[in-house]
């Protein structure tokens, strides 16, 4: 029963609250205007973030006045607070580059300190356990990762809310699959308030999450990843394996720019889903194959756990295979269209 009710009310708040924030007359609708690296054409609000975040707060009070949460979540729900009020002035006005990397280290430290940090490396058939100091600064360096990752991927309609929705979904159903319900509830929380806001951003969208819904949902998707490894839920390369449509993306451009010595602290439009926008395809178009990706990525991961180690790594060799070749067939279409 809280399950359910914190889940809904997740939903119905988040909603309600995103369309409001739609309404010019709102104190909470706040303007972004196109810019070189945007890729909308005209004045847009950019905090639905607020609702995720309002939606995601409600249903997790409704855990906690049923007593039913770890330690571990109250950490996570400070933190994410943190940096989501942190996004939402920067949202509303702009902060200095070293105020934000301040709210972010602030916030990954909080989560560290309450024992969210990786004590071990677990592969499909090995472990390997680190000194405390390493597992740390590696969670640590992940966490600020993923909090910068999802804001640089949050760049055309409905990406990052779809990559919500199937992520914590995900996380949800391994959390059922292990027993896990604190964990499962969190996650379906995370899920269904993104999933209210979805309404209204998916292509053509109507209202933007920001930094504070960008920013809240990389430290939600960080620190989760950090809780299901640490609590048995699931080893630690099924969350880079559900996420990765983000991760790689990132990843893979942010390292194609050092090799080339560009500015990588300079705004861009070089994602391998912004280049597909550049190639003429829509934000359905793309969001609707990139949903896919997310799609088989999620089924992969919710597979693997049941895999023996060998077809584990033969799972990952898969889809680093897949990633390759998806790397390499953008590049070809960029070639088609210049020749």
């Amino acid at each position: 029963m809280t399950v359910a009710l914190s889940v809904v009310l997740a939903l119905v708040v988040s909603m309600w609250l995103t369309r409001r924030i739609c309404d010019p007359t709102s104190a909470l609708h706040v303007l972004d205007y196109p810019n070189e690296r945007s890729s909308h054409t005209r004045p847009v609000p950019r905090t639905g973030g607020v609702a995720i975040l309002a939606g995601v707060l409600v249903g997790w009070l409704v855990v906690v006045v049923a007593g039913e949460l770890p330690p571990q979540s109250v950490w996570l729900a400070i933190a994410t607070l943190l940096i989501a009020g942190m996004s939402f002035v920067d949202d509303r006005q702009g902060l200095p580059v070293h105020v934000r990397l301040l709210g972010h280290l602030s916030s990954t430290a909080l989560l560290v300190v309450g024992d969210l940090y990786l004590s071990q490396a677990r592969l499909p058939g090995a472990v390997w356990i680190w000194p405390v100091g390493l597992g740390m600064a590696i969670s640590a360096l992940y966490l600020m990762w993923m909090v910068n990752l999802y804001n640089f991927m949050d760049g055309i309609d409905g990406f990052a809310g779809g990559m919500a929705i199937v992520g914590f979904g995900t996380f949800g159903l391994l959390g059922a699959m292990s027993g896990n319900l604190p964990f499962l509830t969190i996650s379906l929380i995370i899920a269904a308030a993104v999933a209210g806001f979805m309404v209204f951003n998916f292509p053509p969208a109507r209202i933007f999450m920001g930094d504070t819904g960008s920013a809240g949902l990389g430290l939600l998707a960080g620190g989760l990843s950090l809780w299901g490894a640490s609590s048995g839920v699931f080893p630690f390369w099924i969350a880079l394996l559900v996420f990765s449509p983000f991760i790689v993306d990132a990843s893979a451009t942010l390292v194609r720019r050092l090799l080339r010595g560009e500015r990588v602290w300079e705004a861009h439009k070089t994602h391998y889903y912004q280049r597909l926008v550049q190639l003429g395809w829509s934000h359905r178009k793309t969001v609707l194959h990139e949903y896919v990706l997310m799609l088989a990525c999620a089924l992969s991961a919710l597979l693997a756990v049941r895999l023996e180690p060998a077809e584990q790594w033969a799972l990952i060799l898969a889809w680093c295979l897949v990633y390759a070749g998806l790397s390499i067939g953008v590049s070809r279409l960029e070639k088609i269209a210049k020749s």
